[in-house]
């Protein structure tokens, strides 16, 4: 799935949309002593007051909500895994009877169960529906409704929530007017950041990819890579966070850590061509050998293939390893790129990192930055001077 596919499916979760049809909603419970089922309820998610439809469609939003291969990851399944959650999520997509996917959701439920105890008292909450996508665009000068044709996407959705002690409170009777001590016993579901959870199948060019799965992680660059081998028995994973390491790591490997600004504004430049030219297609890859061209079209010298396959397997021990473009490259459009020194930090983006430099005059450091206009300072206008010294000199 890519960020448009996400962002279709997840504006979907709404009250009273026709494109949305969820059929059941169950809930587990879940002790934290002794990591068991307490309760669990199964129901027609249109038999929900309307206020608790919108709680859980919210919840669902925030789930889906993030970057790919930040907060979101779409896992590929791994192979002869014992008890695999493809085979029963697929089941249970394919299950019209709800007794029989409810015992297919516990299935599930009972492989968190032996992967770990939680902290906390959770809910893990599954639902089962049908995204309808209309295969055209609305027309609004034909009476050709845009709805009387639409791609079908039967999905399972878990969304797993913590729960919260209730808050102790002093109230004010009015009619007794007298102080009382407000007692409530009942946890509190938190369902404004849910923990983890998961979508399947993913969606691609408007197919089930069965084979893929997406998990969303409770928070940023945080995936729990023991819930996604041992519950959804998953491959291994990077983060975008990760794929920017070992970039780093194999270019100062290649370059011998020297590259002056230019350099490396020339390599993000690179980089952006080949994600904006595949922009309408699945986001590039890059290989040992997609590196190397890069470093050679950005000026870099002394460059072989050797060299670049060496670093590979020096830093990742895989010379087939491909690194997502997208999660080296900082936000072409914006001041990403954050310079920090122990007198200023400065932000910039990166084409401009061209225009600044650091150099060496009479033993210390210089950051000297190009500029096309004068530079004003609390509303001064700051007096040009040549560089070690006065313009005058």
């Amino acid at each position: 799935m890519n960020k448009k596919d996400i962002a279709n499916i997840r504006k979907q979760f709404k009250i009273n949309n026709d494109l949305l049809k969820i059929s059941d909603i169950f809930n587990v419970y879940i002790m934290k002593e002794s990591s068991d089922i307490y309760h669990y309820q199964s129901q027609p998610f249109g038999m929900l007051d309307q206020d608790q439809q919108e709680l859980f469609l919210n919840n669902f939003k925030k789930l889906l909500a993030g970057q790919l291969d930040e907060k979101l990851f779409e896992l590929k399944f791994q192979r002869d895994a014992v008890n695999n959650s493809q085979l029963i999520l697929h089941q249970g997509l394919l299950s019209k009877d709800a007794d029989e996917w409810k015992e297919q959701m516990l299935q599930i439920v009972d492989k968190m169960l032996t992967s770990r105890q939680y902290e906390k008292d959770i809910v893990v909450t599954f639902i089962h529906g049908e995204y309808l996508k209309p295969t055209k665009r609305r027309n609004e000068e034909t009476e050709v409704s845009e709805r009387d044709t639409v791609y079908s996407h039967p999905f399972i959705l878990c969304s797993i929530n913590n729960t919260q002690e209730p808050k102790k409170e002093l109230l004010f009777d009015y009619v007794e007017k007298e102080f009382k001590y407000n007692i409530i016993v009942d946890p509190i579901i938190n369902l404004q950041s849910p923990m983890a959870g998961f979508l399947f199948p993913c969606f691609t060019d408007n197919a089930a990819d069965v084979n893929h799965i997406l998990y969303s992680a409770g928070k940023v660059y945080e995936p729990d890579y023991q819930f996604i081998e041992e519950v959804l028995n998953g491959e291994e994973i990077m983060t975008a966070q990760d794929d920017k390491i070992v970039f780093e790591e194999i270019i100062k490997d290649v370059t011998g850590d020297q590259l002056n600004t230019s350099t490396l504004s020339n390599v993000y430049e690179e980089i952006n061509r080949m994600i904006v030219e595949n922009e309408e297609e699945e986001q590039p890859k890059l290989d040992s050998k997609d590196i190397e061209q890069v470093l050679k079209m950005s000026g870099i010298e002394d460059i072989s293939t050797e060299k670049v396959e060496t670093a590979f397997k020096k830093i990742i021990d895989d010379d087939k390893y491909e690194i997502k473009a997208s999660s080296i490259l900082p936000k072409f459009t914006s001041k990403s790129i954050k310079i920090q020194t122990k007198i200023a930090n400065i932000s910039i983006s990166p084409p401009d990192l061209k225009y600044v430099k650091q150099v060496e005059l009479s033993g210390k450091r210089y950051l000297m930055i190009e500029v096309e206009e004068n530079t004003i300072i609390e509303g001064f206008t700051m007096i040009p001077e040549a560089f070690g010294g006065s313009s005058e000199e």
